[in-house]
């Protein structure tokens, strides 16, 4: 590692993106897997537990609100940072708020509590990609995402294998009350960093903020092309990832060995996979890095498909989690990196949470058939049929590269 890549990874901004990263990890599972174990040990029905999860909306639907940041400044610290420094505050006192709740006695209020929390954490997730995107260069972008990326996954394990094994020796308000504290690193983050230079300047009425963000992508050639790539580029791993505890558990996995290798090797295998992909990015770019982590990514499915006619081998299942963990890890950071650098950096906010938002949709869209699929032609097949579905998305990259080398001129 050469002496400039080494400055590049233990600079500051480096470590304001892991551990703002962190800090949007760390509400996601507080609202979902944390919650329901709680609602489970106070008697919830199954039910009322499965309708919970529409909580969850405001991280899909994020960019309604989102221009609001970018059309006001708040009088101190800034665009951004002032923002985040009240969304950070509410969301401690939110989380807080969560705790104190009964799922038991009033399941309306818990329902009230988590939705906040929810719609405060997607805010934070607005503004923190904002700063990022307008505080790192475009050669800084894809190390940057590495670092955030690398910080959500930290925060998200903590607060959900962290959270549950601590409500095994404390009530669950205390699990809630420890886990908003945490958030306190992310509140001195904010007041110790710098504010990224206002380049471009901000919107002047309601209107700038909410049409011209739109108005201004869609104005580029291609755009749906763009956006219909963001929408394809993952959907083989995603596709893979949506059905691999039941897969694993057809080979006769017992629980144990897969949460084992999932949490010790699927989680560093990640955490490696972004930090690797990170780091070749800056050598080589946001587009020779697509066309790499994008082959990886879909290679390293078949990996299942051998698992699956193997059958069960704790080795093979080691190195089928280690290979997808590690090529997801770079293909994430180089996707990240690619749409933050077809944010306009007027519209910062407004723009990275639309493309955000459609990065979701084709994990929803395809769970459903996702089982179907899996049962008609098997699990060698299906994964093979995984592979096949990322190709469609590397068969966009020319047209994405001739689009990113316009745009840099």
């Amino acid at each position: 590692m050469n002496t400039q890549l080494l400055r590049q990874f233990f600079s500051p901004r480096m470590l304001v993106a892991f551990l703002m990263g962190f800090a949007c990890g760390m509400p996601l599972l507080l609202t979902s897997t944390v919650l329901q174990a709680w609602m489970t040990d106070q008697g919830v029905d199954l039910t009322t537990i499965g309708f919970f999860s529409l909580v969850g909306l405001p991280y899909t639907v994020k960019f309604l609100w989102a221009p609001v940041f970018d059309r006001f400044t708040l009088p101190f610290l800034g665009r951004r940072r002032g923002w985040l420094l009240v969304m950070q505050v509410l969301l401690i006192l939110a989380l807080v708020g969560l705790g104190l709740t009964d799922p038991g006695q009033t399941p309306w209020l818990v329902a009230l509590a988590a939705f906040f929390v929810t719609f405060l954490s997607a805010s934070q997730d607005i503004v923190v990609d904002a700063y990022r995107r307008e505080d790192l260069t475009d050669n800084q972008l894809g190390l940057g995402s590495s670092f955030y990326v690398n910080g959500y996954r930290l925060g998200m394990l903590l607060a959900g294998s962290g959270g549950l094994i601590l409500a095994d020796h404390v009530a669950f308000d205390r699990v809630y009350l420890l886990m908003a504290s945490t958030l306190l690193l992310g509140v001195v983050t904010t007041l110790l960093c710098r504010e990224p230079p206002l380049t471009k300047g901000t919107p002047r009425t309601f209107r700038e903020a909410i049409v011209e963000p739109f108005v201004d992508y869609f104005s580029r050639d291609r755009a749906l092309w763009l956006l219909l790539f963001i929408l394809l580029y993952k959907i083989g791993d995603q596709m893979a990832s949506t059905l691999t505890t039941p897969f694993y558990l057809s080979l006769g996995f017992s629980k144990t060995q897969i949460g084992a290798v999932a949490k010790l090797f699927g989680f560093w295998s990640a955490i490696a996979g972004g930090l690797l992909g990170g780091a070749i990015l800056l050598r080589i770019g946001i587009i020779r890095s697509l066309w790499l982590f994008g082959i990886l990514q879909a290679v390293s499915i078949l990996s299942f498909s051998a698992l699956a006619l193997i059958g069960n081998s704790v080795p093979g299942l080691i190195v089928a989690i280690v290979l997808e963990q590690l090529t997801s890890g770079m293909g994430t950071t180089a996707y990240v990196a690619y749409m933050a650098s077809l944010t306009n950096k007027r519209f910062t906010a407004t723009q990275y949470a639309l493309l955000s938002s459609c990065m979701g949709i084709p994990r929803v869209i395809i769970a459903a058939p996702a089982g179907w699929l899996a049962e008609l032609v098997g699990w060698p097949l299906f994964f093979l049929g995984c592979t096949l579905a990322a190709v469609p998305g590397l068969l966009l990259l020319p047209l994405v590269a001739g689009q990113y080398r316009r745009d840099a001129q």
